[in-house]
């Protein structure tokens, strides 16, 4: 179960993430509400998985999970450039995170 929140917090951090730069310097109110709710919600989940997970390995999977669909996300929805190499490099990143899964 701690897997499975984990990896939900991950996807949150990707939410937060994404509200925080569409927020405008908190300016634009829904996107700020999105990001606070999508924050507290992904740290939340964070420190409840870490209290069976070690927190190197959670910490490291929540992050690479936020960060591979955020930069997914952008290149996807908001104009930010992709290439190959790019691409390729996010897969690494989801390879890693898979691997601490696997090595767990």
């Amino acid at each position: 179960m701690a897997w499975f929140v984990l990896v939900v917090s991950g996807v949150l951090e990707a939410v937060w993430a994404t509200a925080l730069g569409k927020s405008e310097g908190f300016s634009k109110l829904w996107p700020t509400v999105i990001f606070a709710v999508g924050l507290v919600l992904s740290m939340a989940g964070l420190a409840w998985a870490m209290r069976t997970l070690p927190t190197g390995t959670s910490y490291a999977v929540w992050v690479g999970i936020g960060a591979a669909l955020t930069v997914t996300y952008a290149m996807i929805f908001d104009g930010e450039a992709a290439s190959v190499l790019k691409v390729l490099l996010v897969l690494g990143i989801v390879g890693c995170v898979i691997g601490l899964k696997v090595l767990h």
